[in-house]
């Protein structure tokens, strides 16, 4: 294995990892924004019981 090959492998895997973060971060604000604006994507419908 060159050193060609190596920048090459570590040019792909920074590429790869900053997609992936892009995405995972797209996904978080579009569920955060979601049906009632309820606080965290975690939380579902029977944390809304709790509020008046």
């Amino acid at each position: 294995m060159t050193q060609q090959d190596l920048l090459f492998l570590v040019l792909i895997l920074i590429g790869v990892s900053s997609l992936t973060i892009v995405i995972v971060q797209m996904v978080r604000s579009r569920r955060g924004r979601g049906d009632g604006g309820s606080g965290n994507w975690w939380e579902g419908p029977w944390d809304e019981d709790d509020r008046r």
